[in-house]
């Protein structure tokens, strides 16, 4: 089921973790979700209200992020 607050996101799988704690550290501004750990593909669901909010935090992260339109 498609969510227009759920945001997917590919990282390197050993990163997957790194953004969990990050999505914590914000008070779940999102919740983090893995779809396919071996490809580091997750699913951060947040409200449409805090979508944008978990976006720009996850455009920042210290890490390759690739935004994805939906999972592949």
């Amino acid at each position: 089921m498609f969510d227009a607050g759920t945001i997917y996101i590919r990282v390197e799988p050993r990163d997957v973790n790194f953004v969990n704690r990050i999505m914590e550290g914000h008070e779940y501004l999102g919740v983090v979700t893995t779809v396919d750990k071996a490809r580091g593909i997750l699913a951060v669901r947040a409200t449409t209200d805090t979508a944008a909010a978990a976006r720009a935090i996850l455009g920042r992260l210290p890490v390759l992020v690739e935004f994805l339109e939906k999972p592949e």
